[in-house]
């Protein structure tokens, strides 16, 4: 997995990310949060980021086509028997899913994607953890980016076969840092805190 990364941070190699629709929530919260990152991530990195907009729902056959797909909102999260096979089908097959509470989604999202691995539970990552040195270094684990009820930020996993294929940040709120600046209107250290963290989020997916 060494090489693989060495290949991506010295050769080319292309990836293309969707955002998550789904029922119940605000899934299209922030629409400027994905082409900023892409931005950074084409800037900073050899890695040939496409820079269109793609969404996608857990039932559309096109999922398959994305070997990353990022999930965020406030609130309720509702997926349908269909969308629980798909997505844990896609896991399985080597997609990787980035999730990112907005504020309000906790609840909802655990709920949902203990359907889609009965048996499986969210780890808090140690800080030590690759997606944490892969590229920048955060000793600290995730970033704190927006404040919501005073709690530390976690970031989370969920295990399958040794294999991390759910990333889930929680009181971090990292993909709001990658809004335009008049939106939340961070300071720019946060924001490159934020951009810094997505960098290394998806360099890891594609890395291990």
């Amino acid at each position: 997995m060494w090489l693989l990364l060495v290949f991506i941070l010295l050769g080319s190699y292309d990836i293309t990310i969707a955002r998550v629709k789904y029922r119940g929530g605000d899934w299209y919260n922030d629409p400027s949060i994905i082409s900023n990152l892409v931005r950074e991530i084409n800037n900073r990195t050899t890695i040939n980021c496409d820079a269109n907009q793609y969404v996608v729902t857990l039932q559309d056959p096109d999922l398959f086509s994305y070997p990353f797909v990022f999930l965020t909102g406030h609130g309720d999260i509702q997926l349908s028997y269909v969308e629980v096979e798909n997505l844990r089908d896609y896991l399985l097959r080597g997609g990787f899913l980035y999730a990112d509470d907005d504020y309000g989604m906790d609840e909802a999202f655990r709920r949902e994607m203990k359907k889609i691995f009965p048996g499986l539970e969210f780890v808090e990552l140690p800080f030590s953890h690759p997606i944490y040195h892969c590229f920048y270094n955060f000793n600290n684990g995730p970033p704190k980016i927006h404040e919501h009820d005073n709690k530390p930020p976690k970031g989370y996993g969920l295990f399958y076969k040794e294999r991390l294929v759910v990333y889930y940040t929680f009181e971090s709120n990292i993909s709001d840092g990658w809004a335009d600046p008049g939106v939340h209107k961070d300071p720019e250290e946060i924001r490159e805190k934020a951009f810094r963290m997505g960098i290394n989020i998806v360099i890891y997916a594609m890395a291990y």
